[in-house]
């Protein structure tokens, strides 16, 4: 027999992670070594546990998960990745896979389903959502600048101008500037609108988790 494919999951939520354990680990090619609370634990751990396949939630503590695949390909280049997320939004999808991710699943994926993602995975091919998939060509890449998401980020976070502009260390014009920019471009009618925009197409997933 050959060894089973070694997994890591990442999740921050235990009761998730536990169940993906327990229905991977029915597998009988698959084995779970390693699960982790946070991004910043993965690189570490799939080292110390010499992990094939990390199976990584996108939002998380300390480190995202698209900032935790990329630091794993780089660490790690023979471990591959795929995420599995709640939200399956576009904007998620294109940075995951610019950051080396080989996959992108949602978390209702049958056990089955999820089993042999990472069996294709570990073997060198990409698997995405197909729906996900569609959708992320339907809605194209961010209108937004780095700066723009930047300060949508910090509203999102309920900071009044003022706020965001000592967060950001920009005046406070500036930020009045970039606000009305990305309402523009996602032809929102308030700030509040253009935060939710946003977010549902995945544009401000922060590399600081």
């Amino acid at each position: 027999m050959t060894e089973p494919i070694r997994v890591l999951l990442a999740d921050d939520q235990a009761l998730v992670r536990g169940a993906l354990a327990a229905l991977l680990d029915l597998e009988p090619d698959l084995t779970v070594v390693a699960e982790v609370a946070d991004g910043t634990q993965v690189v570490a751990e799939a080292m110390q546990h010499q992990v094939d396949v990390a199976l990584l939630d996108v939002e998380m503590p300390g480190m995202d998960g698209v900032a935790a695949a990329a630091a794993l390909r780089q660490a790690v280049p023979g471990c591959r990745v795929l995420m599995v997320t709640t939200f399956g939004r576009p904007g998620y999808l294109r940075r995951a896979l610019a950051a080396g991710a080989s996959g992108f699943v949602v978390k209702d994926t049958p056990a089955r389903q999820l089993a042999d993602a990472v069996r294709r995975v570990h073997g060198g091919l990409r698997v995405v959502d197909p729906a996900l998939a569609a959708d992320s060509l339907a809605s194209g890449e961010s209108p937004l600048t780095e700066r723009e998401a930047d300060v949508l980020r910090e509203a999102r976070d309920g900071g009044t101008v003022a706020d965001i502009a000592r967060v950001l260390a920009l005046s406070e014009g500036t930020v009045r500037n970039h606000l009305s920019s990305a309402i523009g471009k996602t032809s929102a009618r308030t700030r509040a609108e253009a935060v939710r925009i946003a977010v549902e197409n995945g544009w401000l997933l922060g590399e600081q988790g």
